[in-house]
């Protein structure tokens, strides 16, 4: 087999610039594995880079296969590479475009999946773990202390509250009416978003809130964040660069290389423990992956959205 099945686009533009198309079989250089994926993950930023919306951003060249995250089967390894090995089930980052039948990623970001761990939630977990641990650590969240979390239901959001909640602080999440319940039993206080935020935020937190996570990136969200934590100092954006900027708040787009290890250790161990909650909102099969699409930019989701390749 010398070709292998993957979603590209050739041209910025609306979901349906996503086709279905043979592309060649990628050989893992050094550090590198090629995988033989079974799902993969979708996120917001997917369709923002393929809108164009990102370009001075994360500047991708065309044509360009989507996708930062999989589970699947280690298929072929390269030189250099210790400790995974051929027919190993992983989960992880990738270094070519996940929405395919099979990538390459980089051996040390990447952790052998669990046989209690479907593979659907597998590929959701690497970039909303990473994003969440990495927020956490910015935000120096200590035991004790209140945090503010925008798009609580999300993906990130959802990996944000247990982190924040396993290192004993107190959660607030912002989400629709349909959401609250679902936060409840993640342990967080849910909040309605929209007009009067800031007051609802502080009538459930009349002792203040430390540090506030926008993972929405619409609406006054930094805003809000800024006037309820008393300063700019401890909120991060995720979602709005233009929102950071304005209020003097720091946006966090994700490290160069990658480091989701430790976050996926950590989201592991929740897992191993029986507690760990990353719901799926659907799971589409690859040659969907415009439909999935749609579904993510019209947001409200409860979970990740995953396109199942085999």
């Amino acid at each position: 087999m010398t070709t292998t099945k993957a979603i590209v686009f050739d041209a910025f533009g609306p979901a349906e610039v996503l086709r279905l198309t043979d592309a060649d079989l990628p050989v893992p250089g050094p550090g590198e594995v090629r995988v033989a994926v079974r799902c993969a993950g979708v996120n917001p930023l997917d369709h923002k880079i393929r809108s164009g919306a990102m370009a001075g951003v994360v500047p991708v060249g065309l044509p360009h296969v989507p996708g930062v995250e999989a589970s699947g089967v280690v298929e072929a390894v390269g030189e250099g590479v210790a400790g995974i090995a051929a027919g190993d089930a992983v989960l992880g980052r990738t270094v070519t475009g996940a929405y395919a039948e099979h990538a390459l990623a980089r051996a040390d970001q990447l952790v052998v999946k669990p046989l209690s761990l479907p593979w659907e939630e597998a590929a959701a977990l690497p970039v909303a773990a990473e994003t969440a641990w990495r927020v956490m650590d910015l935000l120096a969240l200590r035991e004790g202390e209140t945090l503010l979390v925008h798009g609580a239901a999300g993906g990130v959001g959802t990996l944000a509250v247990q982190f924040a909640r396993a290192r004993g602080a107190r959660v607030i999440g912002t989400a629709s009416t349909f959401n609250h319940e679902y936060l409840r039993g993640l342990g967080a206080v849910p909040v309605t978003y929209g007009e009067g935020l800031a007051e609802r935020v502080r009538a459930v937190a009349p002792d203040g809130v430390d540090a506030a996570l926008d993972a929405v990136g619409k609406g006054d969200a930094v805003w809000v964040s800024v006037e309820v934590t008393g300063g700019a100092d401890r909120v991060v954006s995720i979602a709005d660069p233009e929102g950071a900027r304005l209020h003097k708040a720091r946006f966090s787009s994700g490290e160069v290389p990658p480091r989701p290890v430790p976050a996926l250790e950590a989201a592991l161990a929740l897992h191993e423990a029986g507690s760990l909650q990353l719901p799926i909102h659907r799971v589409y099969p690859l040659s969907e992956a415009a439909e999935a699409h749609r579904a993510s930019e019209h947001g409200h989701l409860t979970g990740k959205i995953v396109l199942a390749v085999v």
